[in-house]
Formats: structure tokens, C-alpha cells, sequence
């Protein structure tokens, strides 16, 4: 990971001059908010994201099941249902991304952006063969003949480590593994040879030996092809391992934002250092009880007042009643916190061998402490 000094790294929107920020900027998010509308409520899935992500680099956006990720994610595909609604900015390459027409969107969705989607099984089509899959998606983008396709597309197989890409290209769906089906997803994406790609919990429902070959294979396409990736997980360790910065969501908000480096190594925001607590560590005790965040994640149609994660935080206090502002306190670090977290040796009471420190509380039978 870099170890640049992360002023180059402001999110947007911030009051930052997006001019004096080194490196280009392909995808900049400002201030993104989604809302959708269910019986007579309305659901606040993403409120005020915003980022920025260079040419070449990778992003990852991490956080609990509901906080935006993957909402958020979609909205810059276009692949919202209409009842959806959107405002603030996605610009790629200074094109505005939010607004943009279906029939124009479809010109962008996989030649300049593409997504690989958590379940590789939901992504294909059982009835078809994995070859017809790809090559149709190759002469969505392209005015190659059905032949030339055919034989993109064992490239395509081969250069995402498919084996016997031959014998597969004749295949279905169901005759392949999870990993080789997330391979063959992965090469559809690829088809239109885009600059951007999503790689939405894009090694969730594999084993973990599995989930270490595609991360390897997305970073060796990575720096092959020059793309830039977005990881949305919910795994701290693959952002600390595969990306540049990160962006850590909340209840549909950016809650801090670093360089990985730094992120990991000064964890600021209570509900970053709670992720972290809450991953199981090789040096406890056997039969030590597990952290857990407490709680549960704020419903989306009635976040409460102020700090969304107030009501879990145990170092709340009624200044967590007013939203905090997403500010950059330190050099290239943003967070959203009244009472931000201290480094262990400026805080000689917590455990550093517990990173959610009283954060975090132990689950006995499945019941919190």
C-alpha cells in the first residue's frame, strides 16, 4: 500500500479545491443521496456520500449489511428501479453519471463501468452457454462478428485463469464451480474492457482459499489493465490487504475516510475501531467470549437524531445529539465524531491486543454481554 501523504486523498465536497488534489480523478462522488418510498415511509438508504477515486487506484467501501455499500453502488450503474430517488453528483471523467438517460447509460454500463455481483449463480443465465454469455456481451460493445466474439472470449477465459478455457466456452452454468463461475462473471465484466469496476461482495459466497484467488486475480487484471476497482466488503482484512483508501459507511454516510495505511494504523471513528474489534484474533484466550457491536444497525426509514451510531457507541454524550460534521482533522483523515478514538498509547487504559475496546462487548449464547 502507498505510502503517499493523504492530502491527495480529500473526498470531495469538502471545500478542498478538486484542482490542487494530485492524480486523476476518474469518479467523483459528491454529496450522493438515495431514497426509496415503502408503505407510506421513506427509506433513507444512502445520505451525503461522497468520494473520490483515481485512474489505476483501488477504493474499498466497507461497513455492516444495509449501511449504503451496495445501494450506492448500483446508483452509479443506473440500476435503480424507478420509484428510487437520487440526488447530488457522480461525475466519471466529468461526465454526470445521475440523470443520465437509460439509452445513453447503456452506451457507459460495461464499457466504461461494470459490476460483479455477490452470488456469480444469480449473475448467469442457467439456461445458456457460458461462451453465448460472453460473446454477447462482447458484441454489445463491439461490431465484431459472432465468430471473432467466440474467440474474444476464450481470451477473455483464459486471461482470467478459466481452466481448459476451450472445452468451457461450451458449458453451463451449473457444470462449474462457485469459483470458476465468479472467473466466468468476472470475464463478462471485463468484455467491454472498462475503466471502472465494481466489485460488489465479490468473494462472499466462496471458501476462503477461493476468496484469496479472486482477490488475486482482480489485482493482477488490475495493474495488467489499468483499471480502477471499487471492493464493497464487509471484510476489513481484504481492505487492508488490496486497497489505497478506504471509505468506511454508516447508516448511508461516510463515517471516516483515509488512506489504508492510515486508517488501520489510527483508527479515529467508534464504529471503525468496533469493525475491528469484533474480528476474531488467534491471541485470545480459548473459549474467550467474541466482541460484538451492540445493538443493531439503525433502521433506514427512522435513523435517530444526531450521530447515527449513537445509540450503540458507549462513549455517546449528549453532544452525540447533533450530527457531527465529516470533517478532515488530520492530514489526509476524515471522520464523523464527536469523541473520536486515541491511538493505545494515548490511551494507556485500553488493550491494544482489543482493538473495539469498550466498543465492543461480549456475546455469551448468542446473547450480548
Amino acid at each position: 500500500m502507498s505510502g503517499e501523504r493523504a492530502e491527495t486523498l480529500a473526498p470531495p465536497g469538502s471545500g478542498r479545491d478538486a484542482g490542487s488534489v494530485t492524480g486523476r480523478a476518474l469518479l467523483e462522488v459528491r454529496d450522493l443521496r438515495v431514497r426509496f418510498s415503502r408503505g407510506g415511509r421513506r427509506v433513507h438508504a444512502v445520505n451525503g456520500l461522497s468520494y473520490r477515486l483515481n485512474a489505476g487506484e483501488i477504493l474499498a467501501i466497507i461497513g455492516e449489511s444495509g449501511s449504503g455499500k451496495s445501494v450506492s453502488a448500483r446508483t452509479l450503474m443506473g440500476l435503480l428501479p424507478p420509484s428510487a430517488q437520487v440526488s447530488g453528483s457522480a461525475r466519471f471523467e466529468g461526465t454526470e453519471l445521475l440523470g443520465m438517460p437509460e439509452r445513453e447509460m447503456r452506451g457507459w454500463r460495461g464499457a466504461e463501468i461494470a459490476m460483479v455481483f455477490q452470488d456469480p449463480a444469480r449473475s448467469l443465465n442457467p439456461t445458456m452457454r457460458i461462451g453465448a454469455q460472453i460473446t454477447e456481451a462482447i458484441r454489445a460493445h463491439s461490431a465484431m462478428s459472432r465468430k471473432q466474439a467466440a474467440a474474444r472470449a476464450v481470451e477473455l477465459l483464459k486471461l482470467v485463469h478459466l481452466p481448459a478455457a476451450e472445452r468451457r466456452f461450451y458449458e453451463y452454468p451449473h457444470q462449474l464451480s462457485g469459483g470458476m463461475r465468479q472467473r466466468v462473471v468476472i470475464a463478462i465484466a471485463l468484455a467491454g474492457e472498462p475503466r471502472l469496476l465494481i466489485a460488489d461482495e465479490a468473494t462472499t459466497a466462496l471458501d476462503v482459499t477461493t476468496q484469496a484467488q479472486i482477490m488475486e486475480l482482480l489485482l493482477e487484471l488490475q495493474q495488467r489493465l489499468g483499471m480502477a476497482i471499487i471492493l464493497i466488503s464487509h471484510d476489513l482484512g481484504l481492505a487492508a490487504s488490496y486497497a489505497k483508501n478506504v471509505v468506511v459507511m454508516y447508516a448511508g454516510r461516510a463515517v471516516e475516510y483515509a488512506s489504508a495505511e492510515e486508517l488501520f494504523a489510527h483508527v479515529r471513528m467508534p464504529y471503525t475501531q468496533a469493525l475491528l474489534g469484533a474480528i476474531p484474533l488467534l491471541e485470545r484466550e480459548p473459549h474467550a467470549l467474541l466482541p460484538v457491536i451492540p445493538g443493531q444497525p439503525p433502521d433506514p426509514a427512522a435513523l435517530p437524531a444526531g450521530c447515527p451510531f449513537r445509540p450503540r457507541c458507549a462513549a455517546a454524550t449528549d453532544a452525540c445529539l447533533e450530527p457531527p460534521p465529516f470533517e478532515e482533522h488530520e492530514p489526509g483523515h476524515w471522520w464523523a465524531c464527536w469523541h473520536p478514538a486515541k491511538d493505545p498509547a494515548e490511551d494507556p487504559a485500553r488493550d491494544p491486543g482489543e482493538p473495539g475496546g469498550a466498543h465492543a462487548r461480549p456475546v455469551k449464547d448468542g446473547v450480548q454481554g
